[in-house]
Formats: C-alpha cells, sequence, structure tokens
C-alpha cells in the first residue's frame, strides 16, 4: 500500500575497505520512497505505487554496498567531475592541456575511474524539508581536472516529486557537467525489458556521434524522418533495432537530445515516461540543454540486482539530464567552464504519477 506519512530516517549501510562508513538515508511521503547512500550519493531505491496502489522500487540496483563498488554500471549514483565523454581524455583550458583518466576505450567517462560515483560524501540531513544535502571537496588534480572543487547535491522528496539540486564553486578555472545515472524501470525492478515503455523527449535535435565510442561528431542534427524523434510518445523498442547509420553503433540508444527551451536557467520538460501495463508515469524536468537516454545496452546477464534475477540488456533506461558530451572540445556546444567566484547550479525533477487507463 501507499506510504502514509512523511519521514526521514538513516542508519548504516557499511563500511569501505579504507574503514570509511557509509550510510543510508530513507526519505518517505505519502506515496512515494527514496532511498540513498553516501558512497556516489547512489539512490538505491525509488518505490511508487502502480494503478492498483501497489508500491514498487522502479530503478536497478544491489542489496550491499560490496555490490555497488565492485560491480556497479553507475547504477543511481551521481556522475561527474564531467558526466558522459570527453574525446581522447583530453581538453584544453586557457592555453593547457589536461589529460585525464582514461576508462572508456580511449575516452575519459562519467568523471575517470575514480569519479565523484567512487567517493564518500558527507551528508546532512533536512527532516523539516525531507531532505538530503552530500558534499565533496575535490581536490585540485583529482583524475586529471584542474581546481579544487566544493560540491553539493541536495535530494528533496515531496509527495509526487524527487528534486536533485546540484551546485560546485572552484578555485580554479575548470570544467564541470553533473548528473545521476539513475536506472529505471517502471514496471519495477527486476521486470524485464523496458521497451514497451512510451517516452516523449522535448527535443527537435540530437547530437549524432562518430562511431561507437559515442563522441559527438559536432553536429546538431534534426530528429525528423529518424529513430529519434520521440517529440510524441512512443514506445521505445519501435526504432531501436532500426538499420539507421547511427543505430549500428550500439545495442539500443545511447545519445545526446538537445532540449527545446528559450532560456538556460528555467526548468522545462525534458522527458515523460510511460509504462502502459502498471500505469506508472515519470517526467523529467531541468534546468541542463540536454538529456542523455540509454537503454542499458550493455547489460549483460552478470550482474544479480535487488530483485534477485540478472540484468539483462535493455532491463533498465538512464535519462541523463546533462550538458552535452565532449563540450569542452567542441566550442559551439553550451560551455561547461566553472570560472572562480562563480557557482554551477543545475537542477533536475523526477515527478511521479500514474495513469489510470488501461
Amino acid at each position: 500500500m501507499p506510504i502514509m506519512t512523511a519521514s526521514l530516517a538513516q542508519r548504516a549501510y557499511g563500511t569501505m575497505p579504507d574503514g570509511t562508513p557509509v550510510h543510508e538515508y530513507t526519505l518517505t511521503q505519502p506515496g512515494i520512497e527514496v532511498k540513498l547512500i553516501t558512497y556516489g550519493g547512489i539512490l538505491t531505491s525509488i518505490s511508487v505505487p502502480d494503478r492498483s496502489g501497489a508500491m514498487g522500487n522502479i530503478t536497478l540496483g544491489f542489496d550491499t554496498l560490496e555490490d555497488y563498488i565492485a560491480k556497479s554500471p553507475y547504477f543511481g549514483c551521481i556522475t561527474g567531475r564531467y558526466a558522459n565523454r570527453i574525446a581522447n581524455g583530453k581538453f584544453t583550458l586557457d592555453g593547457i592541456e589536461y589529460t585525464l583518466a582514461i576508462n572508456n576505450g580511449p575516452n575519459a567517462l562519467h568523471g575517470g575511474i575514480v569519479g565523484l560515483d567512487k567517493r564518500v560524501w558527507s551528508a546532512e540531513a533536512d527532516e523539516a524539508n525531507c531532505a538530503v544535502k552530500l558534499t565533496y571537496l575535490s581536490p585540485d588534480g583529482e583524475e586529471g581536472y584542474p581546481g579544487s572543487v566544493a560540491l553539493s547535491v541536495t535530494y528533496t522528496l515531496s509527495a509526487s516529486a524527487l528534486r536533485i539540486d546540484y551546485a560546485a564553486t572552484t578555485d580554479r578555472r575548470t570544467i564541470i557537467n553533473l548528473t545521476n545515472h539513475a536506472y529505471f524501470n517502471l514496471a519495477g525492478d527486476g521486470a524485464g525489458s523496458i521497451e514497451d515503455h512510451h517516452i516523449l523527449l522535448n527535443a527537435d535535435r540530437y547530437t549524432p556521434i562518430i562511431d561507437a565510442g559515442a563522441i559527438p561528431t559536432g553536429e546538431l542534427a534534426a530528429v525528423a524522418g529518424t529513430p529519434f524523434d520521440f517529440r510524441t510518445s512512443k514506445r521505445i523498442g519501435a526504432d531501436i533495432r532500426s538499420s539507421h547509420p547511427q543505430m549500428v553503433y550500439g545495442r539500443g540508444y545511447d545519445h545526446n537530445w538537445v532540449l527545446n527551451r528559450e532560456d538556460n536557467t528555467s526548468l522545462v520538460l525534458a522527458a515523460r515516461l510511460h509504462d502502459p501495463a502498471s500505469g506508472r508515469v515519470m517526467e523529467v524536468s531541468t534546468t541542463e540543454p540536454g538529456i542523455q537516454l540509454y537503454t542499458g545496452n550493455f547489460l549483460d546477464a552478470t550482474r544479480v540486482g535487488s530483485g534477485g534475477g540478472m540484468y539483462r540488456q535493455g532491463d533498465g533506461l538512464c535519462l541523463e539530464t546533462q550538458h552535452f558530451p565532449d563540450s569542452p572540445n567542441q566550442p559551439h556546444f553550451p560551455s561547461t567552464v566553472l570560472n572562480p567566484g562563480e557557482q554551477y547550479q543545475s537542477t533536475t525533477v523526477f515527478s511521479f504519477s500514474v495513469d489510470q487507463n488501461m
């Protein structure tokens, strides 16, 4: 049955190999429960009701800290300092070339070998607002990135939405691009493929990629007439095996869409995800210019999830609100540079509802 009272609870979750404790926070509001841990800021569970009122966890994940450390494909975590890819793990800023940790073929992915997803964050609970603020100080040179960067990520739960507010300051010019990498399946964790989910993406354009390395070509291409046109809600699996040249690089979607927006600060609808079977609906709004749809292409039945089953290709999808991949090397993409004296700010809201139509 749906949760009926609001609360915030904390408990010990596990211990890192070096002895650092990791804690779990449970945020509850009527009809929704969210669990997160201080390791990587990972969302381990988001439970919402289906059309019959039955609660179900709609995110993929594990039961233990040890599994998250050993074999997580970025389940539910904060990714950065630079979410997504930077070509060849290099970028130039103020005439200085920086070399980053390489962890995705020749490229840097999601902040490097030990990115923000593998750090233990400090936590401050705010019971009055049903929120948890996570903080981490990333030292100058960590994973190759310049500047000492003070980061915060705040998870706030209301009766129908999870809001994530990101903030950062730096003592030296640097680049920053943060997101959350939750894998969603609105039918429930362990329910199988998401190909029958329907999705709308508020984007007239997307960024094509060069090859299987998923680095953008630099073009902002029209979605019209392609498998990337989700301007009206469409079954995810409708074109997922299309012969379109951009679809042959992977086993599904792993691209960035350019959101339709008039300014750089307001929340706009980025995506609407709907599972007709359960009736669950999730809307994603963000201040970011882009969103990456990743359809779990590399889940390969080698990981046992919290539901007890093996995660297979397409068993979950990610909707990563972000600046575009490889922006530091693409001057006409929106800038990801953060200067001393400025504050990086970004907000994404996941709103949940139920479609009662069978």
